[in-house]
């Protein structure tokens, strides 16, 4: 487990000042770079040591059989996995014939610091060889936000004490050896050496290799070039075999004498392009990157980032630690999506190989609302790629004997990836969530071209799944029955609320969408009937409510099932599904992960305060949070219900996940939902940011451990800057026509003229003590 120790608390870097060998994997997530489209994990320059070696094209990946012990119609036949392409940011060194390795001889220093002003990984380390050579390295890495395809490497190497002889192999290597893996043998049979050679290339300073997976029939391209400066004497020599591409460097170095490598890496990838075209593409992203070289790709890099940072920064006093990680979480949700240019956005990022590199619901639920306030152009382009995957999604809903679309639970091409059908198949809300997503975007950034494009045609066939699959009962009353709702610990249940409530909205907005769009209603076959059954259908949805206790239940029956016995069980016995069987979870009441009390969140008009309050009562109770997604949801509503100091600790939670390893699998990758749900925990929960229609409201109330929180938006085609103290909260619009807003319940109309000031009000009445939680499963304290 990581500890704050191993990361100064800073403001604006995560810097690590000691290697620890046993946490390798961990700060591999940690220090991983990417843009969306290219990843590279934080491995250590010189390849080994290495917790998990990882360099990821979003989109490739493999395919293999999916394990069934009895087979049943309606179940995927294949799975998909992210495989590790051919890596181009190794750079292996021996001193006077020893290999840098860092697990022997004597390591006299070694830092590493993640800039996220500058979007650079930087590392200096000293270091004595076992004969007593000694030599300092210093490297800075970078995958490029502005040029696609490109990431970079400056290598330095000086010796210290004595005339030493140093060589630099600087490689491209494709099909690693991995750790051994715990997953499925069938599926790691398949990805043992994925990749089929085609062509290797070493001429001069210039690399390339090109493979095609062995069962996708993906084309995967990469190519280095390279600026060599050392002293006289120098020497070059460049190589290749199928699965590797060497370029050697050699030089005596006296005392204080430096050799430089820069590389420059590009990387391509295909399911269709030829193998000349792809050695071209390569060829000319480094040429792109060869134009302003080394110098101009920090300079874009930092222009990007300094843009970036302008609309989407978050302010914390009070609290070092949560200001670090909400602007090492907001590094890295941008990092997740700002190139990935209609691919998906994979839960772990391009972080890691967790969750096999597939995307779930949490993207459209958690990830892309952070990034439609500040980077929008990167949630047109993913929900573009939910479009593009809309013919699988519609024969997948065919196949179940339903109309429209049925998105995949887990996926990376498109077709479902979940083998296990209670918590994939029957999790119908993703589709929900997508129709969400396409709202929001639309609404905050007035993107009508997208509409009449791509969202129109989601909100349909999102649309036409619910009715498909609903029904109404002899009283008029609309039902979804057999469903799974954010709760994992709840499955195949009637009238989950999120589900219900989360499907009404979607209902609502395709047949607004129609009625604005009636070119795109006719050419999708939408007639007034069909329109007008998805409004009866949402204005009859049924959301249980169990009237002797007065809270609304997670599904119908909830309350009546057995309460789990917290009390007789162990700290060590969570999570709860790696030691007690389903059929025993489904039957009880505890909840995995926030379900209803995401809904109130998510479906706030619905829920009148005291409910609010009620209900987190209750299921603050039965919630184990078992599930890196829950601690920032529950922060929102415990903020909302005047638990401020809880609602701390659960945004603590949220925003140490991975800097903290609280859930001991960062080394499989980031939880990058997680982190968008440290902005979510403070702007929606701190700021009371809630967005209805063409309008947004705020409802600001610091804890005590905070005394100030400031915050940008992009918010409909405006910049706005909110900055919230314990008893004032100054809203300024930086930029566009006045924007009208609610504070607390009042209207205000914000100009460019000068910032608008108003009181922040005491909870009227105040609010109950604080609701526990079930035992062992108290929040991190922040």
């Amino acid at each position: 487990m990581i500890t704050q120790r191993a990361y100064a608390v800073e403001p604006w870097a995560v810097r690590e000042t000691d290697l620890g060998l046993d946490v390798l994997a961990q700060s591999e997530s940690v220090f991983a770079l990417s843009n969306g489209h290219v990843g590279w994990r934080g491995n250590l320059d010189e390849g080994e040591p290495h917790g998990l070696p990882g360099s990821y094209l979003n989109g490739v990946h493999e395919l293999h059989p999916l394990p069934y012990a009895e087979a049943g119609y309606g179940y995927p036949e294949s799975g998909q996995t992210v495989i590790d392409v051919t890596n181009g940011k190794i750079l292996r060194l021996l001193v006077d014939d020893e290999p840098f390795d860092l697990r022997y001889g004597r390591l006299v220093r070694h830092e590493r610091t993640l800039d996220l002003r500058r979007g650079v990984l930087e590392r200096t380390c000293e270091w004595t060889s076992p004969a007593g050579s000694t030599v300092r390295v210093r490297s800075t890495r970078l995958v490029s936000l502005t040029q696609r395809a490109v990431a970079a490497v400056a290598y330095e190497v000086e010796a210290v004490g004595r005339r030493t002889r140093v060589v630099i192999q600087s490689e491209l290597v494709a099909n690693e050896q991995l750790p051994e893996s715990d997953a499925d043998p069938r599926a790691a049979r398949a990805l043992q050496s994925p990749l089929e050679p085609e062509e290797d290339f070493a001429c001069g300073h210039r690399l390339r290799l090109v493979h095609r997976t062995r069962r996708s029939g993906l084309r995967v391209a990469v190519a280095a070039d390279h600026t060599v400066d050392g002293p006289e004497g120098t020497t070059t020599h460049s190589e290749s075999t199928p699965d590797v591409a060497r370029l050697t460097v050699t030089s005596v170095l006296e005392p204080g004498a430096r050799l430089r490598v820069q590389k420059l890496v590009a990387h391509g990838w295909s399911g269709t392009r030829s193998l000349p075209a792809m050695s071209d593409q390569v060829d000319a992203a480094l040429a792109a990157a060869a134009h302003g070289g080394w110098p101009g790709l920090l300079s874009e890099q930092r222009a990007f980032l300094d843009d970036f940072w302008e609309r989407a920064d978050v302010e914390v006093d009070g609290d070092e630690e949560i200001q670090q990680a909400v602007r090492f979480a907001l590094f890295h949700v941008l990092q997740a999506g700002v190139r990935a240019e209609r691919r998906a956005i994979p839960a772990k990022g391009l972080t890691g190989s967790g969750y096999d590199g597939h995307a779930f619901w949490d993207t459209e639920m958690f990830v892309l609302p952070v990034l439609t306030y500040t980077a929008p152009e990167a949630v047109a382009e993913a929900l573009r790629w939910r479009h593009d995957t809309l013919p699988a999604a519609r024969e997948r809903a065919a196949q179940l004997g339903l109309e429209g679309a049925a998105f995949p639970w887990r996926t990376i091409a498109g077709s479902e990836g979940s083998a296990y059908w209670p918590a994939g198949t029957a999790a119908f809300h993703v589709n929900a969530g997508i129709a969400d997503a396409v709202v929001r975007y639309v609404t905050v950034t007035g993107d009508r071209r997208f509409e009449r494009e791509a969202g129109v045609e989601l909100l349909v066939e999102t649309a036409r799944l619910w009715r498909s699959l609903g029904h109404h009962d002899q009283h008029g009353a609309f039902h979804i029955d057999g469903v799974t709702g954010p709760d994992e610990y709840s499955a195949v249940v009637d009238d989950n609320t999120y589900t219900n409530l989360m499907a009404r909205a979607n209902l609502l907005a395709a047949a607004d969408a129609v009625e604005r769009h009636p070119r795109q209603a006719d050419l999708l076959g939408v007639d007034a009937e069909e329109s007008a059954a998805w409004r009866d259908a949402a204005e009859a949805m049924h959301i249980p409510y169990d009237d002797e206790l007065g809270v609304h239940e997670q599904h119908a029956g909830f309350t009546r099932h057995q309460r789990w016995d917290f009390a007789r069980t162990r700290p060590d016995q969570y999570p709860l599904l790696l030691h007690f069987p389903y059929f025993d979870l489904y039957r009880k009441q505890v909840v995995k992960q926030a379900d209803l009390v995401l809904a109130m969140y998510t479906c706030g008009a619905f829920f009148d305060e005291e409910h609010v309050a009620r209900n987190f009562a209750y299921y603050e109770a039965l919630t184990v949070r078992d599930s890196s997604l829950s601690a920032c949801c529950q922060a929102v509503i415990a903020a909302q219900a005047g638990h401020l100091g809880l609602a701390h600790d659960y945004a603590a939670e949220a925003a140490l996940m991975d800097l903290a390893d609280l859930e001991h699998n960062t080394r499989d990758g980031l939880h990058i939902a997680s982190l968008a749900g440290t902005w979510m925990a403070l702007v929606a929960g701190f700021g009371g940011l809630r967005a209805h229609g063409d309008g947004v409201r705020f409802a600001p109330r610091l804890p005590e451990r905070i005394s100030r929180l400031a915050f940008s938006l992009c918010l409909f085609g405006r910049r706005l800057r909110v900055e919230i103290h314990a008893d004032k909260a100054t809203y300024t619009l930086l930029d566009g026509p006045p924007l009208a807003l609610q504070h607390h319940g009042e209207p205000v109309t914000v100009r460019t003229e000068g910032p608008v000031i108003r009181a922040v009000p005491p909870f009227t009445p105040a609010p109950a003590p604080a609701p526990d939680q079930p035992e062992h499963r108290r929040p991190h304290h922040a």
